[in-house]
């Protein structure tokens, strides 16, 4: 497994980055993994997996599964203090409960982390897409809508880097720009604030996204709006939905803008 930002010096705990590789070991489809296995994703010794799977089980985030181990729902756990902690999902989920009672499409917010998007909210309408989104689901950014608004909200010259890292999705794109391209996609997308993704990440997904601004004018996330592309044509997602989403972003930005500005104090 590559080490994702590893750390050095006398303050880096060695064996907590080893248990972290062992939990992000498990990816989509390999609900169940057998020491060997883990050891082998991780390039740790089977000794040291054995000790910290037998960590984890006795701290609930793993248990025993047939030959092998499986992640329990407690892990979930870990993601959502993050999602929490921000209050995003307070925040955000009355507009984006309008947005969809506006458009019977779902939509969903997420952040980027490395190469790849992170879903952090979501309200969905019981379509039949080609891909499940739930919180916490990671596709390549590139080939997103949100994923291209967070990229192009990035520094001048932190894209290259941030790409360079790999994916941990387990997704493989149908369509991934050249990086001439996305460079010129990128600049169209500052200029005129949204982005569209026309089934690039899987057959029949389809949808446009714009940021979400925090009150120092930043975008910290990216909001959309998902549709399947044999009910719902470019030009509809565009002249329809685009402005519903544009509102919908401007108002959880002004809300977000006013949460950071009231005192809070611990009692």
């Amino acid at each position: 497994m590559t080490d994702i930002g590893r750390g050095a010096g006398p303050d880096f705990i060695e064996a907590l980055a080893r248990g972290l590789d062992v939990l992000r070991s498990f990816r989509p489809g390999t609900p169940s993994m057998t020491l060997s296995e883990i050891a082998g994703q991780t390039g740790l010794a089977r000794p040291t997996v054995r000790r910290i799977l037998i960590t984890l089980e006795s701290l609930g985030y793993v248990r025993g599964a047939g030959r092998g181990y499986a992640l329990t729902p407690r892990v979930l756990d870990l993601g959502m203090a993050y999602v929490n902690a921000l209050s995003m999902w307070d925040v955000a989920r009355p507009h984006m409960e309008k947005l969809v009672a506006r458009t019977n499409e779902s939509t969903s917010m997420a952040q980027l982390d490395g190469s790849d998007i992170v879903y952090v909210a979501r309200v969905a309408v019981p379509k039949i897409v080609t891909l499940a989104v739930t919180i916490g689901t990671r596709f390549p950014a590139a080939a997103t809508s949100m994923g291209k608004i967070l990229l192009a909200a990035l520094p001048p010259g932190a894209v290259t880097g941030v790409l360079a890292e790999p994916s941990r999705s387990g997704i493989t794109p149908r369509n991934l720009p050249a990086p001439a391209e996305l460079e010129s996609m990128l600049r169209e997308i500052r200029a005129k604030g949204w982005a569209l993704a026309d089934q690039d990440l899987a057959p029949g997904v389809r949808s446009v996204a714009t940021g979400v601004r925090d009150g120092e004018g930043r975008v910290v996330a990216a909001i959309n709006v998902t549709v399947h592309a044999a009910e719902t044509s470019v030009e509809t997602l565009l002249e329809d939905y685009l402005p519903k989403l544009l509102r919908t972003a401007a108002d959880i930005s002004h809300d977000w803008s006013l949460t950071a500005t009231i005192p809070s104090t611990t009692v």
